[in-house]
């Protein structure tokens, strides 16, 4: 990917490549997750998981977030587990909206020619049903999924994104609200920035080393604009 040809813009200009997980960090669905979780586990006949538990869990790919927040629903059981969480997912889907602000920092960090992309624990399926929506054609240049790819934190999906678009880890910047994603970073040889109003509380994030932690989508935009 081609450098800005501002010589001032190219010294400032920390990175290349933006990779965004999605949900409750772009997407605020958070809370519907977790009780999908929790009712699709209670159909196979688990004990509830608690908010905690079932929350911990976003962002892992389903079967194996599914396998961590019922851990007394044996293995046989995880398919129908599966097909009992898409179906509550699927009743709730069209509840779930993008956080107020997304739409114009996506716009305003595309206008300054930043590759924007997404890595994400949801599905192919999901996520392309999602980036249907009129206000988000165009403005991601490129996504993986953890179907396609690997589950976080494991990096395969953010070494497909960087080797796509030929970046490399240091000009790659990943943004999530898990530990898993900011895991993955790491473990990608990248840098990160955690937000605190999704699945995770931010105190874990001190030994993960992220740059920033933002408590808003605008505090997520204005450093984004200081230092990216």
């Amino acid at each position: 990917m081609s450098h800005p040809h501002s010589l001032e813009t190219t010294r400032l200009r920390q990175f290349d490549l933006i990779a965004f997980d999605w949900d409750g960090t772009l997407f605020d669905s958070t809370a519907i997750i977790t009780r999908c979780i929790q009712n699709a586990v209670c159909d196979v006949g688990g004990a509830r998981p608690s908010d905690k538990d079932a929350a911990y869990v976003i962002g892992m790919g389903l079967m194996q977030a599914l396998a961590h927040a019922a851990p007394d629903v044996p293995e046989h059981k995880y398919p129908e587990l599966g097909a009992r969480y898409r179906h509550h997912y699927t009743a709730h889907q069209d509840d779930i909206s993008l956080f107020d602000g997304v739409l114009g920092m996506l716009a305003d960090l595309k206008s300054r020619q930043f590759c924007l992309t997404v890595a994400t624990g949801k599905s192919r399926h999901g996520l392309d049903e999602t980036l249907k929506a009129v206000e988000l054609k165009g403005m991601f240049n490129g996504s993986r999924t953890a179907d396609e790819t690997a589950g976080k934190p494991h990096p395969r999906m953010l070494h497909e994104l960087m080797q796509e678009f030929g970046v490399t880890p240091a000009r790659t910047l990943m943004i999530g609200d898990t530990t898993h994603d900011l895991q993955m970073a790491l473990n990608a040889g990248c840098p990160s920035v955690g937000v605190s109003y999704g699945a995770h509380a931010p105190d874990a994030f001190t030994a993960l080393n992220p740059r920033y932690v933002a408590h808003s989508v605008g505090e997520l935009h204005a450093w984004l604009l200081a230092n990216a």
